[in-house]
């Protein structure tokens, strides 16, 4: 079988990724924003009878190399390595895109214009002639909707004949591909042939932003957004989160009895240690992830997300970071190393410091579900699902403020410099496919989050459970460490056991709770709670308030990263030095912030 290399350009947000997804069969994460390929994929796939490595090429407007994708996507063209270029193109607004297609055709004769989002531009009533357009640029043109499949066979066909080809090259000679200027006329003289007259395909989108992203109105929408969003996730887990509980907590005597013939220690080590704790992660993270992702991914697909990014832009730019620091900070949201290695879309080496040094102030998905069971507890007993959801949407505010007020303070000191300038492009407005949610909320989101924590926390479980039950002077170990934090804890409104159980979370926020409550309990286990409000029952009985819950809020908010996401700022940023002030910088403004809320409590009550 032959076989041959396929380069995948395009602009941003152009269905590239779907195309890639489509052809290899890989399933990278798509969405609906800008910016979401950073780096270079690559899959296989067979077209009309051939083997074709595929790579897919950060998104770009031009190959002027002023930006790391622009870069990336013209060294790997100059090498020469592809047989064939496909382009993917937006139909909706081929017009921007063709500057790139005018420069790629400067290059070689060896390209296929994959004109995808076809279905959209009819619906418009914008679908460009394509006909035409292959006329004009001397080179096959495809129709596609990727995401359907529709044209993918046709794309296949293309890709294989212009390998095959022994034509040469053929790149334009009468248009100097480096000259702006002359590639903008070559490609205004194009669209005038193929392009639709009087047709403003973005006129609905642009009315709606007037709202969306406007001056005085951006923010409220994003608040009343979001705040909906966390409403509907609080309403709904918690009955689930319960009936799960019971499940699972009644498959331990069963598990026990099949490790009769074992020593007590390893039936409390396997029972009481890694499965209670595995179950426990799974009770409560399920119901809250299952709801919560697939409602963050219907924003993304329908283009809100990236809108909720440009009201922070501004902010952003006058912390003196990268607006496109505003687009890290929602990848964190995911995962604080994702959004770590996001950063590699900032141009600028300081701003691009600054975001990946601040990311993990944005709290993630293992510290999402804590927040969420501890804003739900501090309102038990009232039913105050909305006054929760509020108290939920307040943390995110404050990791928002404390990043860009950690923004400020390393652009003024170590970071000092003149910020820069980008053009952020918001994607259209797109009805959301309810099926391809579910599916890469709930599996690549959703199980993923879930298995990693489970992954981590059953032998965290085991090391806990070790840690609870051995003793030295009549006292368990991690009695001892707790009672060498407590007057620290004390100092921030807390106690000794909840900084002994933060240190056990370093390597996945997810067991932090589940290291707490096992410290509590002197019989080395976890309990089985039945549900927020049993839960909020056993914390009570160990002494906590109101202000123990605020500021064990906060310190979640605001501590050291996880050690995946230290071990990705000491790859991304090279430095050890780097990475531990990536872990300081947030815990020691969080310690800060939890004493300052304690001394001002102690005073007012």
């Amino acid at each position: 079988m032959e076989r041959y290399t396929a380069a995948l350009a395009g602009n941003p947000n152009v269905g590239k990724s779907t195309v890639f997804n489509a052809l290899t069969g890989l399933h990278q994460h798509t969405g609906n924003w800008c910016g979401k390929t950073v780096a270079a994929a690559e899959g296989r796939c067979t077209c009309g009878g051939a083997a074709f490595r595929l790579v897919d090429l950060p998104g770009t407007y031009s190959l002027y190399a002023h930006s790391p994708e622009e870069a990336v996507t013209d060294d790997f063209l100059r090498r020469g390595e592809a047989d064939v270029t496909v382009l993917v193109a937006d139909a909706t607004c081929l017009r921007r895109n063709l500057q790139l297609a005018v420069q790629l055709r400067c290059r070689t004769g060896r390209l296929v214009v994959c004109v995808n989002l076809m279905d959209e531009a009819r619906k418009k009533h914008a679908a460009p002639d394509t006909a035409a357009l292959a006329a004009a640029l001397g080179v096959p043109v495809v129709e596609t909707a990727a995401r359907d499949g529709t044209g993918l066979e046709a794309l296949r066909r293309a890709m294989a004949d212009m390998a095959r080809s022994d034509a040469p090259p053929d790149p334009w000679t009468d248009v100097d591909g480096g000259d702006p200027e002359a590639v903008a006329t070559r490609a205004a003289a194009i669209a005038e042939d193929c392009l639709p007259h009087g047709v403003n395909v973005h006129r609905r989108d642009r009315r709606i932003d007037r709202i969306i992203t406007g001056r005085w109105t951006s923010l409220p929408v994003m608040l009343a957004l979001l705040g909906l969003v966390f409403w509907l996730t609080l309403w709904g887990a918690n009955a689930p989160s319960a009936l799960l509980s019971r499940a699972l907590m009644s498959l331990q005597e069963p598990l026990r009895r099949l490790l009769s013939f074992a020593p007590w220690w390893v039936q409390g080590a396997v029972v009481d240690g890694v499965y209670r704790t595995a179950a426990w992660v799974v009770a409560v993270m399920l119901p809250p992830m299952a709801i919560f992702f697939p409602l963050f991914t219907l924003l993304e697909d329908a283009g809100l997300l990236p809108r909720i990014a440009f009201a922070c832009d501004r902010f952003f730019r006058a912390a003196g970071g990268s607006g496109r620091q505003s687009l890290t900070m929602c990848m964190g949201l995911g995962c604080n190393a994702c959004g770590v290695m996001g950063c590699r879309i900032i141009d600028s080496p300081r701003e691009r410091l600054a975001a990946i040094l601040t990311n993990a102030f944005i709290p993630c998905n293992g510290r999402l579900p804590t927040l969420i069971l501890l804003s739900l507890l501090l309102w038990s007993g009232t039913g105050g699902s909305l006054a929760a959801a509020g108290t939920f949407l307040t943390c995110l505010l404050l990791a928002v403020v404390m990043t860009l007020l950690a923004t400020r303070l390393l652009t003024a000191t170590v970071l000092r410099g003149q910020p820069s300038a980008f053009t952020l492009e918001l994607p259209p407005y797109r009805m959301p496919r309810l099926g391809q949610v579910l599916v890469r909320s709930l599996l690549d989101r959703t199980l993923f989050v879930l298995g990693r924590a489970v992954t981590v926390a059953a032998p965290a479980g085991l090391v806990i459970w070790t840690l609870a039950n051995v003793t030295a002077g009549g006292v368990s170990l991690l009695s001892h460490a707790a009672a060498f934090f407590d007057p620290l804890g004390r100092l921030m409104g807390l106690d000794g056991m909840v900084l002994t159980a933060l240190l056990l979370g370093f390597p996945a926020n997810e067991i932090v709770l589940p290291a707490l409550l096992m410290g509590y309990l002197h019989t080395g286990s976890l309990v089985e709670t039945g549900g927020t409000a049993a839960l909020g029952q056993l914390l009570a009985a160990q002494g906590w308030t109101a202000e123990t819950a605020v500021c064990m809020m906060v310190l979640c908010v605001l501590h050291f990263p996880c050690g995946t996401t230290c071990l990705t700022i000491r790859r991304e940023t090279g430095s050890w030095r780097w990475t531990a002030l990536a872990a300081l910088l947030p815990t020691a403004m969080g310690m800060a912030l939890c004493m300052a809320i304690h001394g001002a409590w102690t005073l007012l009550t």
